[in-house]
């Protein structure tokens, strides 16, 4: 089982991918897209978005991250990705599946599931440009407004020489809507000769069953999920083993204050407490301290008062630590 983190603008960058990655059970991850339009981007955006290339093209916990483009000029995108080569990223990932309005509204992203020809011209473009040690992969939805494409569109992927596909199983028109469409992942899997990734839809560990069982793909990428259940990753890998395991709210404290400092550290000061109030959001969909949390943080914006109020978190966690040892239910 490999377990790919997925890129979600927003929400799921660089702040995000260092303390997941901590937590365990995360193979690979892949970064935010990066907008390429008529021109040659300097060095900066690319580390802004991947800061990872200053390290080895990994997080501090030493997974690797693949720096994601989205654009729809062959050309341009691979002078780019040329550039970026450079840098030393653990891969370059193209993006096929954004549903954004704006994104799309200039012909990129999920647009492109129209014009499997433009897919197969990026990703040939791509591929010849970028050294061949260095994987080229690439996400797609099933299609735009139907997956009638989904087919042509991954063997277009597949034949201009990618190494790996993602497949969110929905269309940009289902946009998070459930239920994602695993057993469509098995049809496009029946005609690939490369690796292909099933995403959408997994919460839970019971989910990622379900879904390896519907697509056939013994690879699958977490994003909301994820954020949500930051143990998510590794009770699907406990699973496999049947042997239970995740995390609990007091081992998952020092995460938090992890995340935290990594936000003062590295983000503006005036949106570090929207970006904790903001995965606080997320983790109440997982344990019910998370939304005594976020009631008790949500109106606060003072760094000091979020700074006191996790240094009292911490003391009762020390006063009463978890125990570590054996197996944790999810």
């Amino acid at each position: 089982m490999t377990i790919l983190l997925a890129p979600m603008e927003g929400l799921l960058d660089f702040v995000l991918r260092d303390i997941l990655t901590r937590v365990g059970g995360i193979d690979c991850c892949v970064s935010e897209f990066i907008r390429i339009t008529d021109q040659l981007l300097p060095e900066r955006v690319f580390t802004r978005v991947v800061p990872e290339l200053h390290t080895g093209g990994r997080t501090l916990a030493g997974v690797p991250v693949r720096a994601q483009l989205l654009g729809a000029d062959p050309v341009c995108v691979a002078e780019n990705a040329a550039l970026l080569a450079g840098l030393g990223p653990a891969g370059i990932d193209l993006n096929f599946g954004c549903p954004a309005k704006v994104v799309n509204r200039h012909g990129g992203g999920a647009a492109l599931l129209d014009e499997p020809d433009t897919i197969a011209a990026i990703v040939s473009a791509v591929r010849r440009a970028v050294p061949a040690h260095i994987p080229v992969s690439a996400k797609m939805r099933l299609g735009y407004s139907d997956d009638s494409r989904a087919l042509e569109c991954a063997l277009a992927i597949a034949g201009g020489g990618a190494d790996e596909l993602v497949v969110h199983a929905r269309t940009k028109v289902q946009a998070y809507r459930p239920p994602a469409d695993w057993e469509r992942i098995a049809d496009i899997r029946a005609v690939l000769h490369i690796p292909v990734v099933a995403n959408g839809d997994i919460w839970t560990g019971a989910d990622a069953r379900r879904c390896r069982e519907l697509s056939g793909c013994d690879r699958l990428m977490l994003g909301r999920g994820a954020v949500a259940d930051p143990g998510l990753a590794l009770t699907i890998k406990a699973d496999l083993a049947n042997a239970p395991a995740g995390i609990t709210w007091p081992v998952l404290l020092p995460f938090l204050s992890d995340f935290w400092q990594v936000v003062c550290t590295r983000l503006d000061a005036r949106s570090r407490a929207g970006r904790l109030k903001q995965w606080l959001n997320f983790l109440r969909r997982r344990f019910p301290e998370a939304e005594t949390a976020y009631q008790q943080l949500k109106t606060v914006n003072d760094p000091v008062l979020i700074e006191a109020w996790l240094a009292g978190v911490l003391r009762e966690h020390h006063r009463n630590p978890p125990v570590l040892a054996g197996a944790i239910s999810a």
